[in-house]
C-alpha cells in the first residue's frame, strides 16, 4: 500500500462541496487581488488567533519581512532566531536589511534554545524570531522575559504552528506580532503561496496594509515606498473554508501521532513540552541510521522528507554571517538524525500500519 507524505488530493475531496463554490464565488465577482474573500479571512483568523489584526500577505516569507519593516527594524540591526529552522526565517529578517543572528537548538523539542539568547545580544539587538517547529511552540515565557529585561521585542515565526497551543494561548497570540506561512502543505493551507502577520496594534497593522499594497491607503497615492504582496482572493476564500477544519484536521493529526509513538521501535521522537499541544504539522523521528532507513521505506512505498537537512548558518546563502561547522551543535546534530513520516488528518490507521511495518 503505497503511503504518501502528504495526501492534499484527499484534503480537496473531502470539502470539495465548500471549495469549490467559494472559488466560483470570487471569479465571479473578479476579485483577485485582496477584496472580500481576502477580508472575510483576516477577520475569521484573527478571531480564530486570539487578535486584534490579521493581514493577509503573499506567503510567509514577506510576512516576516513587513512585520519587521513595520516595527522599523532594518539595516544595522540585529534580530536573533534559530539556526534550526526553514531558511525563510532568516530570509525575511535579511530582506528586511536586518542581520539575523542565529541560535542553536534543544534537543529535545529541536526548538530555540532560550538559554543560549542572552549571549547574542548586542547593542544592535531589536527583536527575537520565535520559531514554532513542526508544530510545537517555542517555550515563550523565558523567551519573553528575556526580552522584557534587555527591552526588546518578540516575535513568532508560526509557519507551521496554526492551531497549537501554548499554555491555554493559541500560536501567533504570545508575542508583539506573528507570521503565518499558508503554503499548500501547511495544517491550514491555501491553494498557492499566501501568508499572514498578526498583531495587537493598530498601527503596525495600518502599515503593514500599506507596504503589502505600494505604500498605499488609497489607490494611486502613494505615502512610503512598499511592496506588491497582497493575498490573492482566492486565497483568502480558500482559506476561510479550510479554517473551519482547522481544529477537527489537526485532532486528527494529534490522533495519528499517538498511533506512531505507542507502535514504533528502535526510534527517538522529539518531547511535547509542558504546556505546549502541538498541532503536529510533521511527524519528525531520529534515527542513526537515516540513510538507510528513509532507502527502505522507499522500497516499502512510504514517502519521508527531511526538515531539515542543513542547517541555516551551513547554507551557502548565508556564509557572509562568518559561522562555521561545530558553531551549532544540536542544530547540525539533528540535521543527520531527523526523519520526517507522513503526517495528514486524511492518514488512516491502515497506512500508519504500513508505515510502522516498513520501519520494524
Amino acid at each position: 500500500m503505497p503511503v504518501p507524505f502528504l495526501d492534499l488530493r484527499a484534503q480537496y475531496n473531502s470539502i470539495k462541496g465548500e471549495i469549490d463554490p467559494a472559488i466560483q464565488k470570487v471569479i465571479e465577482s473578479a476579485a483577485f487581488a485582496l477584496g472580500p474573500a481576502v477580508e472575510n479571512f483576516e477577520k475569521e483568523f484573527a478571531s480564530y488567533c486570539g487578535v486584534s489584526h490579521c493581514i493577509g500577505v503573499s506567503s510567509g516569507t514577506s510576512a516576516i519581512t513587513l512585520l519587521l519593516k513595520a516595527h522599523k527594524i532594518g539595516p544595522g540591526d540585529e534580530v536573533i532566531t534559530a539556526a534550526n529552522s526553514f531558511v525563510a526565517s532568516a530570509e525575511g529578517i535579511t530582506h528586511a536589511g536586518a542581520t539575523p543572528v542565529l541560535v542553536d537548538a534543544l534537543e529535545v523539542t529541536a526548538n530555540m534554545n532560550p538559554s543560549l539568547i542572552e549571549k547574542k545580544i548586542t547593542t544592535k539587538t531589536k527583536a527575537i524570531l520565535a520559531v514554532h517547529l513542526y508544530g510545537q511552540p517555542a517555550d515563550m515565557d523565558p523567551i519573553r522575559e528575556i526580552a522584557r529585561k534587555r527591552k526588546l521585542l518578540v516575535f513568532e515565526d508560526a509557519a507551521q504552528a496554526h492551531g497549537a497551543l501554548y499554555k491555554g494561548k493559541r500560536a501567533g497570540s504570545l508575542a508583539d506580532g506573528a507570521t503565518c506561512s499558508f503554503y499548500p502543505g501547511k495544517n491550514l493551507g491555501a491553494y498557492g503561496e499566501a501568508g499572514a502577520v498578526l498583531t495587537n496594534d493598530p498601527h503596525i497593522a495600518e502599515s503593514i496594509r500599506m507596504l503589502r499594497d505600494h505604500g498605499s491607503k488609497k489607490k494611486y497615492e502613494h505615502e512610503i515606498i512598499g511592496w506588491n504582496e497582497r493575498m490573492d482572493g482566492i486565497q483568502g476564500a480558500v482559506l476561510s473554508v479550510k479554517l473551519k477544519h482547522l481544529d477537527a484536521w489537526n485532532a486528527l493529526r494529534r490522533k495519528h501521532a499517538e498511533h506512531y509513538r505507542s507502535h514504533l521501535q528502535n526510534v527517538d521522537f522529539f518531547e511535547e513540552a509542558p504546556g505546549c499541544i502541538s498541532n503536529y504539522h510533521l511527524f519528525v523521528i531520529k534515527t542513526q541510521n537515516r540513510a538507510a532507513l528513509q532507502k527502505h521505506l522507499k522500497e516499502k512505498g512510504t514517502d519521508t522528507g527531511i526538515h531539515y537537512p542543513t542547517p541555516i548558518h551551513l547554507q551557502k546563502a548565508y556564509a557572509f554571517l562568518g559561522y562555521k561547522q561545530g558553531d551549532f551543535p544540536f542544530s547540525e546534530k539533528l540535521a543527520k538524525e531527523i526523519l520526517s513520516l507522513p503526517m495528514y488528518a486524511e492518514l488512516t490507521e491502515e497506512k500508519i500500519e504500513e508505515v510502522v511495518r516498513a520501519c520494524a
